[in-house]
């Protein structure tokens, strides 16, 4: 049983006859203690004195051949065991690398089958799992570092055949390679993917904001005052403001786009999505440039207006105070009413200060040809004419006053 040449041809194997090895080395043992006790009652037979049944030198020989023999059943034993184990770590080496090469083949079927998702979320969910995947690939690359140690260490022993060991581990070797450099492509490929969805997702955001933003700059809503406009030339700026710091991101698209993978930045649909974007940015920059302006001519109408109205309210009362004076024939009087028209003069020079601006915008306006064009010709020339009736009754009672001033001189002088 000892000098048995079967190591066993599989772990399973092994194990039975390492477990059927026990055995016997616990039966080994029993009988040592037996034998020992036998030795030491045939040795009482060596030193008997008078008659001795047998020779003494027959027994020690006989107690030191079994002695011997037992002796060298341990160390057959101890020499098997040896053997039974270098061949259960021989085979646990081949069961471990069997595992392996299966945990290999099934990544490589998963890898061989797995897409790269269709939007964002799925590539999101395949690249979490493909983490996972990366951590179970690390425990695994240090358990078979591990293997690839001990089929060293079973290498430098020299008890079994080199060859069946070194083509496992190269062959392992090569398949854990190809698996490492299958699993970057895999997520070089899902890095392209989440790239690719991610700047689609950005684009249509952005296409999102680019056209609420058009609905708002190409609003025909203008304000109906002073107050209402400047409130929404107000948001109006808030809002050029904000199409300004979007200029950024609509033209670093195209350099997002080079940096895509061929297979998507080549893609005519991905092209044409950045050629419309940057046609949509321009129509709102456009436009929120014409509102401006439009807001600002609309100011300037609601703000002429109300100096025409501030104007007419100023020559209706003197027009009226014009028209009721009666130039009075007595010479006090008559300074009084003079003094009157001095401070007239000076109220008239900053009213026609005023009308002259009101000219100057309505000529601007006219020139920039804003809409409202004849209704601002038309309050202007009312406005002209109103003024131009101020100022022929103020020469026509000047007049007057003058002709009662040279009467009541030549009077005196008489």
């Amino acid at each position: 049983l000892l000098v048995s040449k079967d190591l066993g041809k599989h772990l399973l194997e092994v194990e039975d006859l390492l477990q059927k090895h026990g055995l016997l080395e616990a039966d080994i043992s029993a009988q040592t203690e037996r034998v020992q006790a036998l030795n030491a009652a045939a040795l009482k037979f060596s030193e008997l004195e008078g008659y001795q049944p047998c020779d003494p030198q027959i027994v020690c020989n006989r107690v030191n051949h079994v002695q011997t023999c037992l002796e060298e059943l341990g160390e057959l034993a101890g020499k098997r065991r040896k053997e039974l184990e270098d061949s259960r770590q021989l085979w646990a080496f081949f069961q471990e690398m069997e595992e392996a090469e299966a945990w290999i083949r099934e990544k490589e079927q998963i890898l061989a089958t797995k897409t790269c998702g269709r939007d964002l979320s799925s590539v999101l969910t395949l690249t979490n799992k493909h983490k996972s995947m990366l951590g179970e690939l690390g425990s695994r690359r240090a358990l078979l570092h591990q293997t690839m140690k001990r089929g060293e260490q079973i290498l430098a022993k020299k008890r079994f055949s080199p060859g069946g060991i070194q083509e496992k581990m190269r062959e392992v070797r090569l398949r854990w390679k190809k698996l490492e450099e299958v699993t970057g492509l895999h997520q070089q490929r899902l890095q392209e993917a989440l790239n690719f969805f991610q700047f689609s997702a950005e684009t249509d955001d952005l296409v999102a904001w680019l056209q609420d933003t058009y609905r708002i700059v190409s609003s025909d809503d203008f304000g109906h005052d002073d107050y209402s406009t400047q409130a929404l030339l107000r948001k109006h700026r808030a809002v050029v403001e904000e199409v300004e710091k979007h200029r950024a991101a609509v033209l670093a698209l195209r350099k997002q786009l080079a940096l895509l993978a061929p297979e998507h930045r080549q893609g005519v649909d991905v092209q044409i999505r950045v050629v419309e974007v940057e046609q949509l940015y321009g129509e709102v920059a456009e436009v929120a440039v014409l509102r401006q302006q439009w807001l600002q001519d609309a100011l300037a109408v609601y703000r002429m207006f109300s100096e025409v109205h501030a104007c007419e309210v100023w020559v209706d009362e003197k027009e009226q105070w014009l028209e009721r004076m009666e130039v009075p024939e007595e010479l006090d009087e008559v300074e009084v009413v003079q003094h009157r028209f001095e401070s007239l003069d000076q109220e008239m020079n900053s009213v026609m200060g005023r009308i002259l601006d009101v000219n100057q915008v309505v000529q601007q306006l006219v020139d920039g040809g804003h809409p409202s064009s004849e209704e601002v010709r038309s309050c202007q020339d009312h406005l002209n004419s109103r003024w131009n009736r101020v100022v022929e009754l103020v020469e026509s009672k000047k007049s007057q006053l003058s002709s009662v001033l040279n009467i009541q001189n030549y009077l005196l002088e008489c």
